[in-house]
């Protein structure tokens, strides 16, 4: 029953939070909109942000279920931010309150963990180190979620889809012809060519 109780409080609160902004929901709006008093809501959580802390911890810990497999970028950017998308509006809202932190650390940990399966997947054939695989995840973690808070910005005009494909387009080849540099075997191959070169 508890967790079903739980599960209840989660749902109220994020069908409000697709509805009013963060601020203008009251633990009275929850409890009426599930049907149990505020005490029970006590037993459960301290308040509002501790709530809402619970709810990215649970879409944060769906999304690094995603297990490496064959999945393309864009299937794997789709899949990690399918909270986002579902919940646009709730999103926003949260973005425009004081819990901003919260969504930061929800977004980084998401993308971050799914270009890491993407990337090591896709250079798995090279011999590249952990340091600048992790360089590389931070670099393109930060761009995308630059670009996800462009987004919401701009007044989510533009469909999740539309920014997965187009960052796909630009970023896909880009990650593995930077780490393919760092390979010794591709390097001792760039010596040779110059030293050819350089003896003609």
């Amino acid at each position: 029953m508890s967790q079903l109780t739980r599960k209840a409080i989660i749902d109220s609160f994020i069908k409000l939070l697709n509805k009013y902004p963060l601020n203008k929901i009251s633990i009275k709006d929850i409890v009426d909109d599930c049907g149990i008093n505020r005490s029970t809501f006590y037993y459960y959580y301290e308040d509002i942000f501790a709530l809402l802390n619970e709810v990215l911890e649970i879409e944060t810990q769906k999304a690094l279920q995603i297990s490496e497999g064959d999945f393309s970028w864009k299937d794997g950017f789709i899949k990690c931010t399918e909270f986002s998308r579902n919940n646009k509006t709730a999103i926003y809202h949260i973005y425009n309150s004081i819990s901003r932190e919260a969504l930061d650390k929800y977004l980084y940990e998401v993308i971050g963990n799914m270009l890491s399966l993407i990337i090591h997947n896709e250079v798995k054939d090279l011999i590249v180190s952990e340091t600048d695989i992790q360089i590389l995840v931070d670099i393109y973690k930060f761009a995308l979620v630059g670009m996800i808070y462009k987004w919401l910005q701009s007044g989510m005009k533009e469909e999740y889809d539309d920014i997965a494909s187009r960052m796909y387009q630009l970023m896909s080849d880009n990650i593995r012809n930077t780490l393919i540099r760092t390979d010794p075997r591709y390097n001792v191959t760039v010596k040779i060519e110059k030293k050819e070169n350089s003896d003609i």
